[in-house]
């Protein structure tokens, strides 16, 4: 069910944020005032140079594994076809997709048909033998007789995809019939991912956002290769999915939000509708219900998951750590069963998140007494757990993934008992706050977001190494890492924008690209050269002076 309401971005006005002590996203400190996002005007040295008619091969975000420019480059025409595998339906899908990408702004008919009549066209093959690409790896060839663009599984066809429309100007992005000429460097790329898990998540719980927004971040993402979209939907500002048997988490529970608006959630169809465009984009989505802090929509919503029976009022602010479920009552184990079985049940991915963090009402008995009750009834529901990191106070479930979130600062004693678990072989999920949360000020002068962990220029965010980041834990325990957006101060997509961009490619990339070519001075003239592609897409972004943007 969509509640709309959008709060008016009041820039350069004074946004007061509660403080209450560190958090996983959501806590601490003043939002200040100050000039809008951009606004910073000192020029970053030499601005990068107007686009060329024929993108260099390989100048891409996130940037390929193996890149082999040369020869002449391919010409889109109105001649030319998108050919598939024959007999390959997720093949035809990536080609329809491809196609719908391309039509508006060159004005092509571009039809998908069988590979054998596409000659001379762009080619898409799934090829059985080429395992050496894994799930998501792809070979493109580009020449002037054609373009060929292979991978061992569709989800690689798709990435190579995004590389792709990146090689073509960045007029290609717009909706409407654009001049061209529309070239693609001649060469080849083979590419594959450094890790499995390069994720993103969107704090739906403090601001609420409608499918289409969801579905408006999820292309955002398919562009940079992400592959995994976490969906944060309960906390103690609202709950925002529907759950059959405790029906109040919605109707009263997600009735409100941060600054008193009216809120949403979404019905059990949405989420599933969700889930399944996420799917069209490759990427998993991976639901979180924060238990057994952040909790108080489900406080207040059912007075018999309190300890004294009595229901608090709805919150809509923004201090942490002081909710918590009742960990002695066997109905809150009815309730946590209950509403992970239906999420369960609507979610086709591996894993569901169970939060931990920040439950700062909960001792640390009754919460390894909680989490050891809860983490079977995950596994129950066929699901393995994640949980951010706090979850290695206890004994993490065979199969777990923990999400960090500390900072460079964080004791070494609590970096030493994640790495320990690590050791033991729970995978790591990373994003530490003060390199990879989207909702952290860039600069004193931001209007939007906190600063508890620090500010988080671009440069900060894209220039530290996943595998050697966490001291003690072996670099074959890193799954991945995600970029976090919690929307405490964030109420609408222009909000979402301007705090994801341009962090967000630079993280993904962290998680795409090989460590190899981790080169800061490169890195931002590549990211300087999207900021056309951004435009196109409608997509504002905060103009870092760390970055020799293009001149305008």
């Amino acid at each position: 069910m969509r509640q709309r309401r959008r709060i008016p971005r009041l820039i350069g006005s004074l946004l007061l944020v509660a403080a209450a002590g560190v958090g996983c996203g959501e806590a601490a400190a003043a939002a200040g005032a100050g000039a809008g996002a951009g606004a910073d005007g000192k020029a970053p040295g030499p601005r990068a140079a107007a686009e060329p008619e024929v993108r260099p091969l390989g100048r891409i975000v996130p940037v390929p594994a193996s890149v082999a420019p040369g020869g002449r480059p391919y010409a889109l025409t109105s001649a030319t076809r998108i050919g598939v595998s024959a007999g390959s339906p997720e093949a035809r899908e990536v080609g329809d997709y491809l196609a719908g990408l391309l039509r508006p702004a060159t004005g092509f008919p571009l039809p998908v048909v069988d590979e054998q009549a596409a000659r001379g066209g762009i080619l898409l093959r799934l090829g059985a033998t080429d395992t050496a690409l894994g799930d998501e790896g792809y070979r493109l060839r580009s020449g002037p007789d054609g373009i060929t663009l292979t991978a061992h599984r569709p989800a690689g066809l798709f990435r190579g995809v995004q590389t792709l429309r990146q090689q073509l100007p960045s007029a290609v992005e717009r909706k409407s019939v654009q001049k061209g000429p529309w070239k693609v460097a001649g060469g080849t790329i083979t590419d594959t991912p450094r890790y499995a898990y390069r994720g993103a998540m969107l704090d739906v719980a403090r601001h609420f956002f409608t499918v289409d927004e969801v579905k408006r971040y999820i292309d955002q993402l398919a562009l940079y290769k992400v592959n995994t979209l976490h969906l944060h939907l309960s906390d103690d500002q609202g709950w925002r999915i529907a759950v059959d048997s405790w029906p109040r988490l919605t109707t009263h529970g997600g009735s409100t939000e941060v600054g008193g608006g009216p809120g949403g959630f979404y019905t059990k169809e949405e989420y599933e509708e969700i889930v399944r465009y996420a799917a069209s984009r490759h990427q998993e989505v991976i639901p979180e219900i924060d238990v057994p802090g952040h909790t108080n929509a489900a406080l207040a919503s059912y007075p018999e998951l309190n300890c004294d029976g009595v229901a608090p009022p709805l919150y809509t602010g923004t201090k942490v750590g002081f909710s918590s479920l009742c960990v002695p009552k066997d109905v809150t184990y009815d309730f946590v069963d209950d509403v992970i079985r239906e999420i369960a049940a609507l979610t086709p991915g591996r894993y569901l998140h169970i939060g931990g963090d920040e439950a700062h009402s909960t001792s640390h008995a009754d919460y390894v007494a909680f989490m050891d009750r809860v983490q079977p009834v995950v596994a129950k529901y066929g699901k393995k757990v994640v949980g951010w990191h706090q979850l290695t106070g206890t004994a993490p479930a065979p199969g777990a993934l923990v999400q960090y979130w500390g900072l460079d600062r964080t004791p070494a004693e609590e970096k030493e008992r994640v790495a320990a678990a690590a050791r033991n072989g729970t995978g790591l999920i990373l994003s530490p706050a003060d390199r990879t949360y989207l909702d952290m000020k860039y600069t004193k002068d931001t209007p939007l977001g906190l600063a508890w962990a620090g500010y988080v220029e671009v440069r900060r965010s894209y220039d530290w190494d996943p595998a050697a980041y966490l001291p003690g834990a072996p670099a074959s325990a890193v799954r991945g890492v995600e970029a976090p957006l919690w929307t405490e101060t964030l109420a609408t997509t222009a909000d979402l924008d301007v705090m994801a961009f341009p962090r967000l490619p630079g993280v993904a990339e962290l998680g795409w690209s090989p460590a190899a070519t981790h080169d800061w001075d490169a890195y931002k003239v590549r990211l300087a050269e999207q900021a056309p592609r951004f435009e196109a897409l409608g997509i504002d972004w905060y103009r870092s002076p760390e970055v020799p943007w293009p001149a305008e």
